[in-house]
């Protein structure tokens, strides 16, 4: 979670924990204030870091009070691609046990990190029944897009996600800045000049999957839902990624949360991050992966 140091001339932003900022203009607004807007929202979009149990608490607490306020609502999952559908739905329904779900939902093999992170958000679904969707798509479909591109690939092999709207040179920049943090032996191949052409291929065909899937759910909706995405948040920052994509496929009323554990911001880095963040409580180490998804998932 960490964030851009002071620039020359900028405004550093004190930020008291259990409060909300709103990045555009620096001030705390009031969380009920807050989510009383966000309810009126279609698609609200909580970024996280995989790995921190203190940013999944947090997710589940957004989502309860939003559901109190807009009963009428799906969560959508970055973790289960979209062939796994049929088994959220068993869960939601009841027909089957946690260590079940687990193993049914591959989740060892698609996702890795542990599942105690998570299942209180899921538990929350099937108690409250709160549809669960798999936004996520076929592994190997972003490997084929990053190497051969998009053109290469027969409709009928896309796993229902279209070709995403081109990567804006602002994200561009966004991904390599990210990048740029490795270095050494941690540094990705896919920053080698050949091959970051691949990587934002790859990484836009995430970004339209989860767009896609959100888009899919609100098209065929009879109750006018509220759409949660539990996303990363690289996913989701400056309007990038997922929303930038869900711009592009008509939906326009979206916010972005996101958490943060920074007792002060650089004003002018935080602006267009997102719709407002929330200070957390000091987070706990992050939680190992147990293991790495495989290519077939």
């Amino acid at each position: 979670m960490a964030e851009p140091s002071l620039t020359a001339g900028s405004v550093s932003l004190a930020h008291r924990r259990a409060t909300w900022l709103l990045p555009e203009t620096g001030e705390a607004i009031a969380q009920y204030d807050l989510m009383r807007t966000m309810a009126q929202k279609r698609v609200v979009l909580l970024g996280e870091s995989h790995d921190i149990a203190e940013i999944h608490r947090w997710q589940l607490h957004v989502t309860a009070f939003l559901h109190t306020l807009r009963p009428q609502m799906a969560v959508g999952f970055e973790m289960f691609p979209r062939r796994l559908q049929p088994v959220l739905d068993a869960w939601v329904e009841g027909e089957m046990d946690t260590a079940t779900f687990l193993e049914r939902s591959e989740w060892a093999q698609v996702w890795g990190f542990d599942p105690e992170l998570y299942l209180p958000l899921f538990h929350f679904c099937r108690q409250q029944r709160v549809p669960m969707l798999a936004l996520n798509c076929h592994r190997p479909l972003v490997t084929r897009v990053g190497q051969v591109g998009w053109d290469a690939i027969p409709i009928e092999e896309r796993d229902g996600v279209t070709p995403p709207a081109p990567a804006t040179e602002g994200y561009r920049r966004y991904l390599a800045g990210i990048m740029s943090g490795f270095a050494g032996p941690d540094r990705p191949r896919a920053m080698e000049p050949d091959r970051f052409d691949r990587f934002i291929r790859a990484q836009q065909t995430w970004d339209r999957a989860f767009a896609c899937g959100i888009a899919d759910h609100l098209a065929k909706a009879q109750d006018n839902p509220l759409v949660i995405g539990i996303i990363g948040r690289g996913h989701l920052e400056y309007g990038h990624g997922t929303p930038y994509q869900l711009r592009d496929l008509g939906i326009d009323d979206l916010a972005v949360l996101l958490p943060t554990d920074c007792a002060s911001h650089d004003q002018e880095s935080l602006k267009g991050i997102g719709d407002a963040i929330f200070r957390l409580d000091t987070p706990e180490p992050p939680s190992p992966r147990r293991s790495s998804p495989r290519a077939s998932s």
